[in-house]
C-alpha cells in the first residue's frame, strides 16, 4: 500500500544516482553514495517507467517494486533456512516473525539498498548450510556468488562475512560436516580474493568516513534495544502458551548460526562505531541483522512447540502482526514520514508561483563550503528532492546548516512581497525564525502551506 507514497530524501538519491548517473561530477560529495550494485535495479525500472503514463505515484511505485520482489524471496529463503535448522513445520512461524519487526517492513518499500542486502545475505547462508550438510560443488558455487555480493550491495554489510565464518568453524570444529578444512579454506578463499576490489574502496571511501556521519555515537540501551528481546520473549509465551504439558522438541540442530546471526551484527556494528568515533550504528544499517533476529525467536519458539502446533503458533503470531503493525488509520500509509511531492506542488500551486523566491535548505549533511556554495549547479546531490520534485520557481539554495557565509548572503537575499522556505522541518524553522528576526522584515508574517510530514514548506508574507 505504501509503494506510491513521495519519495523520503535518501530515495530521492536513488532517483539522481540513476538518472545522473553514479559519476555525476556532484557525488563526488558523498562518494559512497552509488557504490553498490543495487543502482542496476531500479536504472532497470526506471526504463520501465518512461513507458508508462505520468501519474503521482507511477515512479515511485516502479522504484520500490524491486526491494518489496527481494524482499519476498528472502522471506522464502529464510524460510528454508528455518525448516532446515530449527524444524520442518517452522518456515511460516519464521515468515511471521520476520514480518514482527518493523524495520524489515520497512525495507519491503524502500527504494534503497537494503532489501537486495537482506536477501542476499540470507541466500549466501542457505548455501552455506546446504554445502556443509552435503558437500555439493553446486551449493558450493551459489555460496561463493551470493557472499561476493554481500559487501557489494552496501559497504557496511562487512560483520556478515564473520557470522558465515564462525558457522562454519563451528560446524568444521565439531565434524558435523563432510567438507573439509582445506575445501572450507578453498571456498572461502576465492570469496576473500573476489572482495580485494571492493576492500580497497572501502578503504578509501573509510578516509573521509567523518563527514558522512550524522548519528550520534549508540549508549548500550540501543544495543541491547537493537537485540528485539521483547519479540523473542513473546514467542517463547506462545510456544509457552501451545505446550500443554507435551514434551519439547530438540533445539535448533545448528544454533552457532542463528545466534551470530542475531549477536554479531548489532555488537560489531556498535564497537564499530565507538572504537572509530564514526557512529554507524543506524536501523537501516542494520537491517542484515534482521532475519536472524527472526531465526533467533522461532528457534526459542522451537524450545518448548510440540512439532504438531508449529501452524498454530505461526496463526497466532501472524494474527498479532496483521492486527497490531498494520495501519489501519488509512487506506494508502505513507512509506516514510516525508511528502517532499505535496510540498513541492503545494507551491507550485501559489498564485505568479514562478515569480515568488523559494530558499531551499539541503536535507544533506554534506552541503556545507566549500562544496555548498550560493552558485551551487542544479541539478546536484545536494538537492536531489528537487531532481524528484522540481519546484517552478526562483530558487535559493543553502546549505545543510547555517553558516556565516550563508547569513551573510541570506541577508542580501532581494526577497520582494512574500518569498518560501522549504525543506526539512527543522532547517526551514531555522531560517524562519532568522528571517523574522531581521529588522527589514519587522511584521511579516509566516503561515505553513500544509503538513508534509517531517518535511515544512512555509510563505512570509510582507504586511499589507
Amino acid at each position: 500500500m505504501p509503494l506510491a507514497s513521495s519519495f523520503w530524501v535518501d530515495e530521492t538519491g536513488t532517483l539522481f544516482v540513476v538518472r545522473q548517473g553514479a559519476h555525476h561530477p556532484s557525488l563526488q560529495v558523498a562518494p559512497q553514495v552509488p557504490a553498490s550494485i543495487y543502482f542496476w535495479l531500479p536504472r532497470a525500472m526506471d526504463r520501465l517507467v518512461q513507458l508508462l503514463p505520468g501519474s503521482p505515484g507511477v515512479m515511485e511505485a516502479a522504484y520500490r517494486l524491486p526491494s518489496l520482489l527481494a524482499l519476498a524471496l528472502a522471506l522464502f529463503v529464510i524460510a528454508r533456512i528455518a525448516r532446515r535448522l530449527i524444524h520442518p513445520r517452522a518456515a511460516w512461524f519464521a515468515v511471521f516473525a520476520c514480518l514482527a519487526l518493523r524495520g524489515f517492513d520497512y525495507e519491503a518499500a524502500n527504494a534503497r539498498p537494503y532489501a537486495l542486502g537482506i536477501l542476499v545475505a540470507s541466500a549466501s547462508a542457505l548455501f552455506l548450510v546446504r554445502w556443509l550438510d552435503q558437500g555439493l560443488l553446486r551449493d558450493a558455487i551459489l555460496f561463493v556468488v551470493f557472499a561476493a555480493m554481500i559487501w557489494r550491495v552496501h559497504l557496511l554489510y562487512w560483520p556478515f562475512y564473520i557470522v558465515l565464518l564462525v558457522y562454519t568453524l563451528v560446524r568444521l570444529a565439531r565434524s558435523e560436516t563432510p567438507v573439509g578444512w582445506k575445501g572450507a579454506l578453498l571456498v572461502f578463499g576465492i570469496v576473500g580474493v573476489s572482495l580485494i576490489p571492493v576492500f580497497f574502496e572501502a578503504l578509501a571511501l573509510s578516509r573521509q568516513a567523518a563527514a558522512h556521519v550524522m548519528a550520534p555515537l549508540p549508549p548500550p540501551m540501543e544495543l541491547l534495544r537493537q537485540l528485539k528481546l521483547g519479540l523473542i520473549a513473546l514467542c517463547l509465551v506462545i510456544s509457552l502458551i501451545l505446550r500443554r504439558g507435551a514434551n519439547s522438541p530438540h533445539p535448533a540442530l545448528a544454533s552457532s548460526l542463528i545466534l551470530a546471526w542475531w549477536l554479531i551484527p548489532p555488537v560489531m556494528l556498535f564497537a564499530f562505531s565507538w572504537g572509530t568515533g564514526n557512529s554507524v550504528f543506524v536501523y537501516r544499517y542494520l537491517s542484515f541483522g534482521l532475519p536472524g533476529v527472526a531465526l533467533a525467536a522461532t528457534a526459542a519458539a522451537g524450545l518448548f512447540l510440540p512439532a504438531e502446533r508449529w501452524n498454530w503458533a505461526a496463526i497466532i503470531l501472524g494474527a498479532g502482526v496483521f492486527i497490531f503493525l498494520g495501519d489501519w488509520r488509512q487506506v494508502w500509509p505513507p512509506h516514510h514520514n516525508s511528502n517532499w511531492r505535496a510540498a513541492a506542488a503545494a507551491i507550485d500551486t501559489l498564485p505568479d508561483a514562478s515569480g515568488v523566491p523559494v530558499i531551499c535548505p539541503s536535507p544533506f549533511l554534506e552541503a556545507r563550503a566549500p562544496a555548498w556554495r550560493p552558485d551551487y549547479t542544479l541539478p546536484g546531490f545536494l538537492y536531489a528532492h528537487l531532481a524528484a520534485y522540481p519546484v517552478h520557481a526562483r530558487l535559493a539554495l543553502f546549505p545543510f546548516q547555517t553558516s556565516p557565509q550563508a547569513e551573510q548572503w541570506a541577508s542580501r537575499l532581494v526577497l520582494g512581497d512574500r518569498f518560501v522556505i522549504y525543506g526539512q522541518a527543522p532547517s526551514v524553522e531555522f531560517w524562519r525564525k532568522w528571517f523574522l528576526d531581521e529588522p527589514r522584515l519587522a511584521g511579516w508574517t509566516s503561515q505553513s502551506l500544509g503538513n508534509f510530514g517531517d518535511v515544512s514548506a512555509v510563505i512570509l508574507v510582507r504586511p499589507k
